[in-house]
């Protein structure tokens, strides 16, 4: 599965069927969302939190790839979201263009790519976030990474797209579908 996660681009297999985009207004809908195109794969070795010029960053398109979801989901209806996201800067740049909702950072969200052994309690961190959702919220976003979701949903996201769950109240919400970037 890590390679094939690895591997994921924008032609890799999603979890599900596609989704219209108005399926987030449903109450208690749930988009887990890979950030939008940051070129190349993983971080620089001198990463570090909080320093954007430490990390891979969005690109131009990538920036217009977040604003253009951000456009489709509220000609979907969706004004406001409970938007959440990874520390990353890409990820946090991606939450912000949307335009929804002033993104949270949520560590549970943060990728565990360049530590492995991570996975597990950062999965477990996320299963209990999760579980404390209201089932009949309104629409929630997460922007994070493609190990991430991939760790809930063992199928590949492409940059900007994402994996559309209902929230049941437990750390396994019911995968929906999948929401393809335009």
């Amino acid at each position: 599965m890590f390679a094939a996660a690895l591997a994921c681009g924008v032609a890799c297999a999603t979890a599900g069927e596609p989704v219209a985009p108005g399926e987030l207004a449903v109450p208690g809908r749930l988009l887990m969302l890979r950030h939008a195109h940051a070129p190349g794969n993983g971080d620089p070795a001198n990463f570090k939190l909080g320093d954007c010029s430490t990390q891979r960053n969005l690109d131009s398109a990538g920036r217009e790839q977040a604003r253009a979801l951000g456009r489709r989901l509220a000609k979907a209806g969706i004004k406001r979201a409970r938007v959440y996201s990874s520390q990353w800067c890409r990820c946090l740049e991606t939450a912000q263009l949307l335009g929804l909702g002033e993104p949270i950072p949520l560590p549970a969200l943060n990728s565990f790519y360049p530590v492995p052994e991570e996975r597990e309690p950062r999965l477990a961190e996320l299963r209990r976030f999760l579980a404390a959702q209201a089932p009949d919220g309104p629409p929630l976003i997460l922007v994070t990474h493609q190990f991430t979701i991939s760790g809930l949903t063992e199928a590949g996201t492409p940059s900007g797209g994402g994996s559309v769950f209902q929230l049941n109240g437990s750390g396994s919400p019911r995968l929906i579908g999948s929401l393809a970037p335009e």
